[in-house]
């Protein structure tokens, strides 16, 4: 097992990486009262729930099985979440345990952010891309039907346990998904990161264990290492968002159903290399570097089919990083170096998003 620290003070938390942690005391060992609530999707309660609660020992231990898919990330299936705490009398000392992918870990922290205004709760990721991104560092939300991840709060969690043996039953196209954002932890900080994935793309294609630990450990120590340097996004935060201002509106537009998270976060990270490209900071091979390690792993690297330059401008209007009626986004100087900069000529972005698209 490999363990580092999210170091924020009194806030800070260590993440476990390993193989069948799940079956350990971890959880238990990080439950601080005699109550906890473990929240799971429809499929991966038949896979792990049970393992899970047998962890918990004589603790009054409730759950609740949530409908799978982004569509569901909204204050309609929270409120169910509510119901239960409420029904089983929970406590201001319980522990909300988050047992799935990004949009459980997402909920469950927004719920533990708003009940008794504030309790625990664990992050046990079940995906690559919860495991890399969405379960470290302490964002928390739902999404609205006019933007992703609009109503939330930064609420960290107690622990975050990654056991790499539920990646086993991950689906292609999911653990392609969070190639993406390992990937983009080599774009924005990282080159020799950037390199090594490149150079291990096969043996993390076999899902080797050693190589998928590395990837998984590299990128989590990214992410902590930019977190306990700016926990409420206020500055540097923000370029781990290389690609989602795109990405989310993709989301968007689509209803949150025909792509997963990590495909979107790919076409939009194309899409930020091509921006740069027209800034100048990047050149033709950077690009096609830059799609080249995302082609191999099935992921898009274009816009949805029917998606226009008019829909994109509507809906990254409504996105978190608008300051003051200007779009901030996260380009890329070089591979390896992120910015967020409001500073471009509006018609950068225009050709950017006509090549990426129809014309509307």
């Amino acid at each position: 097992m490999q363990t580092l620290d999210v170091a924020l003070a009194e806030r800070s938390y260590p993440i476990h990486i390993g193989p069948d942690l799940l079956s350990t005391s971890l959880i238990r060992e990080r439950i601080r009262g005699n109550q906890v609530m473990v929240v799971t999707n429809e499929t991966i309660a038949p896979r792990y729930l049970e393992r899970v609660t047998a962890s918990l020992g004589d603790l009054q231990c409730d759950t609740v099985i949530l409908p799978d898919g982004e569509q569901y990330k909204t204050l309609a299936t929270l409120e169910r979440l509510f119901d239960a705490l409420m029904e089983k009398r929970h406590s201001r000392t319980t522990t909300l345990v988050a047992l799935g992918g990004g949009v459980v870990g997402d909920m469950v922290g927004f719920a533990a952010a708003c009940f008794q205004r504030g309790v625990d709760f664990i992050q046990v990721p079940t995906t690559l891309l919860a495991q890399v991104d969405s379960s470290v560092g302490g964002k928390t939300a739902v999404n609205h039907p006019r933007g992703k991840n609009m109503i939330g709060a930064f609420h960290q969690p107690r622990s975050v346990i990654i056991d790499i043996r539920v990646l086993d039953t991950l689906p292609e196209r999911e653990f392609a998904a969070g190639m993406a954002e390992v990937i983009k932890y080599g774009l924005i900080r990282d080159p020799q990161f950037f390199d090594w994935l490149e150079q291990h793309r096969s043996g993390l294609q076999r899902r080797d264990d050693a190589t998928l630990t590395e990837a998984i450990l590299r990128s989590c120590r990214n992410k902590a290492e930019v977190v306990a340097a700016d926990e409420t996004e206020q500055g540097n935060r923000a370029l781990l968002n290389l690609g989602h201002t795109f990405g989310h509106a993709m989301e968007t537009f689509t209803g949150y159903r025909q792509w997963l998270h990590g495909e979107a976060v790919a076409a939009g990270m194309v899409m930020a290399a091509r921006m740069s490209r027209e800034l100048g900071w990047l050149d033709d091979d950077d690009v096609a570097r830059v799609a080249g390690s995302l082609s191999p792993w099935g992921l898009p690297v274009t816009a949805p089919e029917g998606m226009t330059t008019a829909d994109f401008s509507d809906l990254m209007a409504l996105d978190k990083k608008v300051r003051n009626g200007r779009l901030r986004l996260v380009l890329l100087k070089r591979i390896g170096e992120a910015l967020v900069t409001g500073e471009y000529h509006p018609n950068a972005l225009t050709r950017t998003l006509e090549a990426f698209c129809d014309k509307g």
